[in-house]
């Protein structure tokens, strides 16, 4: 019983409500509300904060919930191979990516994995913004940039440059920046990352730096929508190399400041702190890897 509660406080960190819980695991909230108390008693602490509003982790509910990740991730291993031997994968994996990232080169690594071993889930949420690894309940997220959580644990899927381009459309009409500053007579489409509005675009390597503060009429969070934008010719963009090489290469975009580019930034997966992820999650992590490696 303590396991499927644990299981169930799971589901409650995950969904963000105790309702959403139990319509997730085919229970009343009553019955939901009832074994997260009984969950509380046996530690004897409380593991969420609960308002009528909403519903958010405690420390010890943070703690709770990374390494009931892992017991529960050994437990199904455990099952699985027993039960179908042991190279047999299965049960779920919580995956957050990019959104354009997420749309093409994620959700085809994923299609092949969920195909080669069709005992395991997948749920794939796309996002730009921040995500909280552990408060939501990821088991893997996939993010550019440096990590500032000392806590999580990650690793290097390559390093990659931002590109300013634009849709000939759009330079036939406008003209080309020749440098950075030039930026400030244009429009810029900018991308907001959470609470974070992009709109200061850097340039150069360390010794010759510079930024500059862009605007323009179109602002979103969603990053295949911004480069949409930009491909239909409504202003200038600041996306990964990754988001963009094929437009770039049929020359739907072109290429702007090229001898301004900045260094490029690592793409990361991101893990929650832990003594071991799932077997099912290091194989995932290692198609990731594989898939990028033979990208490059």
């Amino acid at each position: 019983m303590l396991i499927d509660n644990i299981r169930l406080f799971l589901t409650i960190a995950e969904k963000g409500s105790l309702v959403a819980a139990g319509r997730e695991a085919g229970l009343s909230a009553t019955t939901v509300s009832e074994r997260l108390a009984a969950l509380e008693a046996h530690y004897g602490v409380v593991l969420f904060n609960r308002t009528t509003r909403s519903l958010s982790l405690t420390d010890e509910g943070r703690t709770l919930l990374s390494g009931a990740k892992v017991v529960l991730g050994e437990v199904e291993d455990l099952e699985t191979r027993i039960r179908h031997g042991a190279d047999t994968l299965s049960g779920p994996i919580r995956v957050s990516a990019p959104i354009d990232i997420g749309r093409s080169f994620v959700s085809r690594v994923i299609s092949k994995f969920t195909a080669e071993h069709p005992a395991i889930s997948i749920e794939l949420l796309l996002s730009d913004g921040y995500v909280d690894i552990v408060g939501q309940g990821f088991d893997l997220a996939i993010r550019f940039g440096t990590v500032t959580d000392s806590t999580l644990r990650t690793r290097n899927l390559g390093q990659f440059h931002r590109i300013v381009c634009a849709a000939p459309s759009y330079i036939a009409k406008h003209g080309a920046p020749q440098t950075p500053t030039d930026l400030a007579h244009h429009n810029c489409l900018i991308m907001r990352f959470g609470t974070t509005l992009d709109n200061v675009w850097r340039f150069g390597a360390e010794k010759k730096h510079q930024t500059v503060t862009v605007r323009g009429n179109m602002i979103v969070n969603d990053g295949s929508l911004v480069r949409k934008w930009a491909l239909e010719g409504h202003g200038i963009i600041l996306k990964s190399e990754l988001d963009v090489a094929t437009d770039l290469e049929d020359g739907k975009l072109v290429a702007l400041l090229e001898d301004y580019a900045s260094p490029p930034n690592p793409l990361q997966m991101m893990f929650p702190p832990g003594r071991a992820q799932p077997r099912r999650v290091r194989a995932l992590a290692a198609a990731l890897k594989t898939a990028m490696a033979e990208e490059l």
